[in-house]
């Protein structure tokens, strides 16, 4: 599961497919951390993480913004005082996609960078 981090996020048009399921079940298993919400009907990838101050959690927030960018595929960061709110999902299939489990996965690793 962790082999999502090296590929490269696609371009995802109108009518791309959904992630796989058990795909999904397999990145949740594997990062625990990482929670399956719904909002409007559309399913997203949720993580908070934690920082010692707003400086690191700023860090990292431009960490992400720098991979996406790299990606083409962008999230919703809220930024604050000692935390990090990631959301993932597809606008354009208003679904979960594998772009989605893919930058999730990119984030696990530049969060594990910042952490130590």
């Amino acid at each position: 599961m962790k082999e999502l981090a090296n590929q490269k996020c696609v371009a995802c048009e109108r009518g791309a497919p959904k992630a796989d399921d058990e795909l999904i079940h397999q990145f949740l298993q594997t990062f625990d951390e990482w929670n399956l919400i719904t909002e409007n009907n559309i399913p997203k990838l949720k993580r908070i993480y934690k920082f010692n101050n707003f400086k690191l959690a700023l860090e990292f927030s431009n960490l992400i913004g720098d991979m996406a960018e790299e990606e083409g595929h962008h999230p919703l960061i809220i930024t604050e005082w000692g935390k990090v709110t990631i959301k993932w999902w597809t606008h354009k299939i208003k679904n979960l996609h594998l772009n989605d489990l893919i930058a999730a996965s990119k984030t696990e690793n530049l969060y594990i960078n910042v952490s130590q």
